[in-house]
């Protein structure tokens, strides 16, 4: 077989797909189907019906990964993050995840999640230049 290597910037969503089909199959052929589902918690302006923030994740091998969390600045401080957060873990215990993870930036909340009862499990330094990028996770028993 006869291969090149081509840079693509700003690759097409059918190159991507082309590159994630074989991952998938090794990855399904070494630890079985993800069967993944998105989930989200929308938090709605009660007179326009305007999603406004909410939570975003995907569920996959049991584990409930948290892609964004997103509260309008007129609803911080008045426990509607906690009760994203509360209720996103219900959801992922009624899915039968073993765990919830997610990642954000010293600059956004990394202490709210800690006093959620999530530990970092990991960090990459400079990312943004001068911050942080942690990893957190919670296991469900």
């Amino acid at each position: 077989m006869s291969m090149r290597i081509d840079i693509a910037i700003n690759p097409s969503e059918d190159e991507r797909s082309a590159i994630l089909r074989p991952l998938r199959a090794f990855n399904v052929a070494q630890a079985g189907d993800a069967q993944a589902e998105a989930v989200a918690l929308l938090v709605r302006d009660e007179q326009s019906n305007e999603v406004i923030g909410g939570l975003y994740g995907e569920i996959f091998y049991r584990w409930l990964f948290i892609e964004l969390l997103a509260i309008p600045e007129q609803a911080r401080g008045q426990g509607t993050g906690s009760r994203l957060m509360q209720m996103s873990e219900a959801l992922a215990r009624d899915k039968g995840c073993v765990g919830i993870w997610l990642d954000t930036f010293d600059f956004q909340a990394p202490g709210f999640y800690q006093q959620h009862g999530f530990t970092e499990f990991g960090h990459l330094d400079d990312f943004p230049p001068e911050h942080k990028r942690f990893f957190f996770q919670k296991r469900l028993t």
